[in-house]
Parts: structure tokens; C-alpha cells; sequence
């Protein structure tokens, strides 16, 4: 079936806000944004009754959680996705403007942040994973905004009405996946979850709210990966599934973990 109708991609800079020889682009904006809103986010879930963490640990573990996003992101996306490349271009692990985020990593990184917080500070884990999970969608949202911003990790071909012809996809319309991300990683995973940990009885469960966030990136991530576009270096993988879908499978599996274990408890 001929394609009647799609969306030609916008011509939109990559920079954001430029002063000088300063350049803010989108993606950094992106998370610095995301980062404050899951911030303030923090701090007014610490005035709910009984909170793992006071305003003074929240804004403590911030910082702890920009260093883990960054150095786990980067880390990740060096390990996952790119391992042969840069094992042979050491410095350039360092070159993060470049981009090259993980996912992945950066959540590895923000739970090793977690657990050596929580034992600095002797709070309680889980209830504070419960917490931050809270949080998380947020960056989300942002994060896949500025890919769609920057035409990048678009979807496969397709058909549909609303396909868009990204800049380096070729002539053909494609899914804007990132925007599918940005919607249900961010928006509906939020309402979920902030919806959990706002109900007492349920908040009193250590580790459901921080499982079921686990478990819906897990889920939506694995879906998504089957009209999202594969690495171009890495392609499909065994039994034809992606490299994020193969990712996500753990994540899913620990966080369904946890919501067993908290309901059961």
C-alpha cells in the first residue's frame, strides 16, 4: 500500500540557546530540565507523612544522581553498544557532548547511587528506590523529546499517516518512535506511578512503586523495540530481538522481583 500522507521532519537547530561561544543544545537541556523537575518532584514528595528522605537528603542525593546518570549513561552506551570502538579510542569516552547516552547504564548507575547513599546516610532502601522511581519518568520524557529534537533513534518504515521523514532516515516515512517513548515511557509510566506512591497503604509496601516502574519501562521499552529502528553497527541480535530488547529483559524481570516480594510482604 502507497504511503498517502506523513509529516516531513522540521528543520529545527540542535542548539538551544547560544551566548557567544556558548552552545546549550537541546539535549542538554533536555535533561538539565528533566533533573530539576525530578528534583522539585523529590522535595514535595518528602512533605508526604513518614518520607524515606528530608528536603536535606533530597537535595544531597541529586547531585549523587546527575554524577550516576552521566558517568552510567556514558558507561553504558561505551559497554552495550559501542564496546569495540572505544576500546581502541580510550579518550574518547570522555567526549559526552558528543552524545552517546544509555538508558541502561544511567539506571545501573543511579541504583549504585542508591544503595551507597542509603548506607552513607542509613535510610531505608527500598522505600527510597520507591521514591526516586517517583521521578524517573520525567527525564524520560525529556530525554525522548530531544531525540526526536536531534532526528535521532527514529523508528523502522512504515506506512502510517502520521510517519515523518527524518533528515538522516532516508525518503521514507518512519515511526517517530521517540515520541511513542516520550508518551508512554514518560507520561502514562508517571501517572502510574505517582498514582502508587500517593496512596498510603500501597507506599507502605517497600519496593512496589520502584518494581512497577521497572517493570512498565521494561514492558514498553521491549514493545516499542519492534518498530523502533536497530543500531545500524549492531542490527537484530539471537532470536531477532534488538539489543534494548535484550536489555529490558532483565529490567523487567527485577522489577516483577520486586512487586512480588513487596506484596507479598
Amino acid at each position: 500500500m502507497p504511503v498517502l500522507s506523513y509529516f516531513t521532519f522540521p528543520d529545527i537547530n540542535p542548539v538551544a540557546i547560544s551566548l557567544g561561544p556558548l552552545a546549550i543544545r537541546w539535549y542538554a537541556l533536555a535533561y538539565i530540565v528533566g533533573l530539576v523537575l525530578g528534583w522539585r518532584l523529590l522535595v514535595r514528595l518528602a512533605r508526604l507523612p513518614h518520607p524515606p528522605m528530608t528536603k536535606v537528603d533530597v537535595d544531597d542525593f541529586v547531585t549523587w544522581a546527575i554524577a550516576a546518570v552521566i558517568i552510567g549513561g556514558r558507561l553504558g552506551y561505551v559497554t552495550f553498544y559501542n564496546f569495540d570502538y572505544f576500546s581502541s579510542h580510550h579518550l574518547e569516552i570522555l567526549y559526552v557532548w558528543q552524545g552517546g547516552m544509555s538508558f541502561h547504564g544511567g539506571l545501573i548507575g543511579v541504583i549504585v547511587a542508591e544503595i551507597l547513599f542509603c548506607r552513607q546516610r542509613n535510610l531505608p532502601l527500598l522505600r527510597v528506590a520507591d521514591m526516586v522511581a517517583v521521578a524517573a519518568p520525567l527525564g524520560l520524557f525529556f530525554g525522548r523529546i530531544a531525540n526526536f529534537v536531534n532526528a535521532e533513534l527514529f523508528g523502522r518504515i512504515t506506512e502510517v499517516s502520521w510517519g515523518v521523514i527524518f533528515p538522516t532516515g532516508g525518503p521514507l516515512p518512519r515511526h517517530p518512535s521517540q515520541l511513542y517513548e516520550a508518551a508512554l515511557e514518560g507520561i502514562v509510566l508517571f501517572a502510574l506511578v505517582y498514582w502508587l506512591y500517593t496512596r498510603p497503604h500501597l507506599r507502605a509496601k517497600p519496593g512496589l512503586v520502584a518494581g512497577t516502574f521497572l517493570v512498565g519501562y521494561g514492558a514498553i521499552r521491549f514493545g516499542i523495540e519492534l518498530v523502533r529502528e536497530p543500531d545500524a553497527h549492531i542490527g537484530l541480535l539471537s532470536l531477532g530481538a534488538t539489543l534494548g530488547q535484550w536489555l529490558s529483559i532483565p529490567v523487567l524481570l527485577f522489577g516483577a522481583f520486586l512487586v512480588i516480594r513487596a506484596r507479598r510482604a
